[in-house]
């Protein structure tokens, strides 16, 4: 039950930072196939299915909830104080785990070599939304004021950011700074965790749409892992690269836009931290299958 919990510890921690995924996570620390099964079997399974999922879910889902709340309370003001520093961070992250998930998934990519391009297609997804944002804009939010547009494109943004974040790719919280909602949605729960209520009505919209694309998007992944592996682990991979350059255009979605990450305020240090953080996941999860 404990180790359960601690995965969706980390996995909230990786969620609430645009750059990484829970899905990467959920890759890295060897637990993502039983997670995609498990909220699979919660909207589709037999009834002992269900039971079965609900109790995993659960103990995630308890762990996934403190971190969430402790990144929310602690990341809405560091993102945006330390904006160079934490990109750096997560850059050093995504950079470490794309070799991993390649060591890890080598004898299943081998296997269909002239998938690659399914990576280059990867790529082009994630910048190509990157870039588009750039050019429209992506005008932040502000959740206080509720009007049926604003609802609508929150409900979409929740389908896309729960999508990411079933993905070992690109993240939500990737997505939602693409979409201009991230210090948004961030500062709103925020707010509610200090007894505000002024944006439940947008957040129940957005959180409306979260579980929408949960139970379409899932089942559409286990069947792609399932029967195209290679395929989809070479769009994963392509989506993880693509990631750097959305990570590097963060700075720029943030309500006060700044200059983009580059050479000159690139954090080393901190982007090292975030290499080494990856491969301190990869070490406990190795010692948990020896274990086990």
């Amino acid at each position: 039950m404990l180790k359960d919990g601690i995965h969706g510890f980390c996995m909230a921690l990786a969620d609430s930072v645009p750059g990484v995924s829970g899905g990467t996570i959920a890759f890295i620390m060897g637990f993502y196939d039983r997670f995609i099964r498990s909220i699979d079997d919660l909207v589709f399974g037999t009834m002992q299915e269900k039971k079965g999922a609900v109790a995993y879910l659960a103990r995630l889902g308890v762990g996934w909830v403190i971190g969430m709340a402790l990144a929310v309370m602690l990341l809405s003001s560091l993102f945006e104080r330390q904006i160079y520093v934490v990109s750096s961070l997560f850059f050093g992250f995504v950079l470490g785990a794309v070799p991993l998930i390649v060591e890890e998934e080598l004898d299943c990519l081998r296997k269909k070599q002239q998938s690659f391009v399914f990576c280059l297609l990867g790529v082009a997804v994630v910048v190509g939304i990157t870039w588009m944002n750039q050019k429209t804009g992506g005008a932040s939010m502000d959740l206080a004021r509720f009007s049926i547009g604003t609802a609508l494109r929150l409900f979409l943004i929740g389908m896309a950011a729960i999508s990411a974040m079933f993905l070992p790719g690109i993240s939500g919280s990737t997505l939602l700074l693409i979409f201009g909602a991230y210090i948004p949605v961030i500062t709103a729960v925020k707010a509610v965790l200090t007894m505000d209520f002024t944006c439940v009505p947008s957040l129940m919209f957005f959180g409306c749409g979260i579980l929408a694309g949960a139970a379409t998007v899932v089942k559409a992944i286990r069947f792609c892992l399932e029967k195209y592996r290679p395929q989809t682990v070479y769009m994963i991979l392509g989506m993880m690269i693509g990631s750097l350059y959305a990570i590097c255009m963060g700075p720029a979605t943030l309500e006060t836009a700044q200059s983009a990450l580059n050479i000159d305020n690139f954090h080393a240090v901190a982007m090292i931290l975030g290499v080494a953080l990856v491969y301190g996941l990869q070490k406990i999860k190795e010692k948990s299958s020896r274990l086990s």
